[in-house]
């Protein structure tokens, strides 16, 4: 499991452990029933915490993404397509009302947008 943690980003250790591995889980770089590096491991390879660790599993918890069964460690947990798909649009639905909040205070088109768009799209090929 590849973890690359930053000290530049803004977000939390926790937050950055949960967000990769989160990506890994939706990705299909970690399968459905994989076991996770224990609490302990993860930190020393991390060189972190084992309260940050710790953290971040919850969190995972807590959202569905892994399951925790004492004396056995952390899996992948079986998740709905369906669901992931849904969380991913509300995600994208947030950024889009950011956007138009922008948009609007710039006083920007539908056509400028749109072009913007298009050559960040172009820009990741």
């Amino acid at each position: 499991m590849d973890i690359i943690l930053s000290n530049a980003n803004p977000d939390p250790i926790y937050a950055q452990i949960a967000d990769q591995i989160r990506s890994q889980i939706v990705g299909g770089v970690l399968k459905e029933g994989t076991l996770l590096p224990s609490i302990r491991v993860l930190a020393k390879e991390l060189r972190i915490s084992v309260i940050t660790t710790k953290r971040a599993y919850d969190e995972l918890e807590k959202e569905g993404y892994i399951q925790t069964i004492a004396a056995k460690g952390s899996y992948v947990a079986s998740r709905n397509h369906e669901q992931i798909k849904e969380e991913y649009l509300r995600k994208i639905e947030e950024h889009m009302r950011a956007i138009m909040l922008l948009a609007n205070f710039l006083e920007l088109k539908e056509e400028e947008l749109g072009m913007m768009y298009e050559l960040l799209k172009r820009g990741d090929e």
